[in-house]
C-alpha cells in the first residue's frame, strides 16, 4: 500500500502542474506509476468540471469561458503533453528518413510545422468551447482526461518503445501482466460509466480513444516505436476529439 501511495504521488508530481506536497521518489514504485495515470486524469477532470461549473454559475461571457476552459488542460499539465505534440508534429511532418525524424523529435528547437499545428489546435479547441451548447454536460470534462490517461497508460505499457527513448522503456521495466489487465479494466469501466451516467455525452470517451489511437498509429509508424512525446501527441488530439463531442452533441 505504501508503494502504491508513493507511485500515485510520483505520478501526480510528474504529470500534473498542481503542487504535490509529497516529494519522495521511490524507484521501486516506478513500474506502478502508469496504473495511476487514470487517477491523475480523474483529478484533472474534476477540477476542469469545477471550473466549468463556476463559470456557468457566474454567467461568464462565452468567450471568457471558452478561453479558460481551453487553456486549462494545457496549464494544469505544465504544457507537458503540448510539448510532445509539438515535437512529434515537427518530426512526422519533416518527411525525412527515420534517423532524421528521430533526431528532429529530440531537437529542443521548435519548427514551423509545430507552430502552425499548435495554433490550429488551440484555435480549434477554443472554437469548440465557444460553440458548446449552454446545456452541454459538464461531467464529460471529468470523463475526457480520465479516459485519455487510461488509454495512454495502457499504450505506454504494452507497445514497443523507441530505441532512443528512455521514457517509455523505463515505465515498461517491472510491469506485470496484471498491470495491463488493470489498465484495460479501468479504461473499459470509464468508457462504460460515461454512457451509463452521461447518456449521449458518453460518446466523448469513444472519441478520445479513437483520436488517441488514430494519432498514435500515425506517429508509431513514422518513428517506429513508442515514447512519452508520442503519447503526449496522441493524448492532446484524443482530448480534442472528446471536447468536440462535449461541445457539439
Amino acid at each position: 500500500m505504501i508503494r502504491c501511495f508513493r507511485a500515485f504521488m510520483m505520478c501526480m508530481s510528474m504529470f500534473c502542474a498542481i503542487p504535490c506536497p509529497y516529494k519522495k521518489w521511490d524507484e521501486d514504485a516506478r513500474p506502478l506509476m502508469t496504473l495511476f495515470l487514470p487517477a491523475v486524469g480523474l483529478w484533472i477532470g474534476v477540477l476542469w468540471f469545477a471550473l466549468g461549473f463556476v463559470l456557468r454559475l457566474l454567467h461568464a461571457p462565452a468567450p471568457v469561458s471558452a478561453f479558460l476552459l481551453c487553456a486549462y488542460p494545457f496549464l494544469v499539465t505544465g504544457g507537458m503533453h503540448m510539448d510532445g505534440y509539438l515535437d512529434v508534429t515537427d518530426a512526422v511532418k519533416s518527411w525525412r528518413d527515420l534517423d532524421e525524424r528521430r533526431r528532429i523529435l529530440k531537437d529542443p528547437n521548435v519548427g514551423s510545422f509545430a507552430v502552425i499545428a499548435a495554433i490550429l489546435l488551440i484555435l480549434c479547441q477554443f472554437s469548440l468551447f465557444l460553440s458548446a451548447k449552454e446545456d452541454a454536460n459538464l461531467y464529460a470534462l471529468i470523463l475526457i482526461p480520465t479516459v485519455s490517461r487510461a488509454t495512454a497508460g495502457l499504450c505506454v505499457t504494452v507497445l514497443r518503445p523507441l530505441s532512443t527513448s528512455e521514457y517509455a522503456g523505463t515505465y515498461r521495466r517491472g510491469v506485470k501482466r496484471s498491470h495491463v489487465i488493470a489498465l484495460s479494466v479501468v479504461l473499459a469501466i470509464s468508457a462504460a460509466l460515461g454512457f451509463v451516467f452521461l447518456g449521449k455525452a458518453g460518446f466523448a470517451s469513444l472519441a478520445v480513444i479513437a483520436g488517441y489511437l488514430w494519432m498514435l498509429r500515425r506517429a508509431f509508424k513514422s518513428l517506429d516505436g513508442m515514447s512519452g512525446d508520442i503519447s503526449g501527441y496522441a493524448l492532446t488530439v484524443g482530448e480534442l476529439c472528446g471536447i468536440a463531442v462535449f461541445a457539439l452533441i
